[in-house]
């Protein structure tokens, strides 16, 4: 996202990759939650977006999600449909100048909830 910022940070149980058009994490449209076992791509202004072909889950009145397949999931005609409307109403904007994307590395959480600790395979 050429003049966005992306955010890098832990969320508890998941590597988390945000963008939005500055530095305030809270003005972010959209992130990439990377589990253990899945990637779920989070649109959090998404209840506002146009689903035609009814992508996104949830129920909230503000995020909406959709748990990626594989990479190729993100080349979906919808997915990116989904992507460009969330960046178009980005609050504010993206700047209109082409310039490279920012990243910032932050701590959401000062404390973090414990881990589920490993499985004892002996």
């Amino acid at each position: 996202m050429p003049g966005g910022i992306e955010f890098v940070y832990d969320n508890y149980n998941a590597l988390v990759f945000g963008f939005g058009p500055t530095e305030r994490v809270s003005e972010a449209v959209l992130s990439l939650a990377v589990f253990p076992k899945w990637v779920t791509l989070c649109f959090l202004r998404g209840a506002k977006l146009s689903d035609p072909k009814k992508l996104l889950k949830g129920s909230g009145s503000v995020v909406r999600t959709l748990r990626l397949t594989g990479p190729s999931h993100l080349d979906d005609p919808g997915v990116h449909s989904l992507i460009r409307e969330a960046i178009r109403n980005a609050t504010p904007a993206y700047s209109s100048e082409r310039k490279p994307p920012k990243t910032i590395v932050k701590s959401i959480s000062a404390k973090q909830r414990p881990r589920r600790p490993r499985k004892n395979f002996s």
